[in-house]
């Protein structure tokens, strides 16, 4: 499994640790993710991402996943997330249409 953000597309990163005598060694600055269970207002399920705690954060501030995800662009979103946006986007367009 990797370790990406499901939403933004955040994965690890590469620096230094850099010791008290500056002897710089390669380490990895891991995102912090956990497995979260977000409901769509629009379809009315649930659904079980692996998302960052800054994605997590930016989705209570955007105003849940269907704001979010309809707006985000699909170069960032894993395949289960743009399968939920095309989901959304469907749902959306029916009611506007009713």
């Amino acid at each position: 499994m990797s370790r990406r953000c499901e939403l933004t597309g955040i994965g690890p990163m590469v620096g230094h640790s850099v010791s008290h005598s500056n002897i710089k060694t390669k380490r990895r600055f891991l995102p912090s993710l956990k497995t979260v269970k977000v409901t769509s207002d629009a379809l009315g399920q649930t659904f079980s991402l692996r998302i960052s705690n800054a994605a997590l954060r930016t989705l209570d501030y955007k105003g849940g996943l269907d704001a979010f995800i309809v707006k985000a662009r699909d170069e960032q979103l894993s395949t289960a997330a743009q399968r939920i946006k095309r989901q959304v986007r469907a749902k959306l367009a029916e009611q506007a249409a009713a």
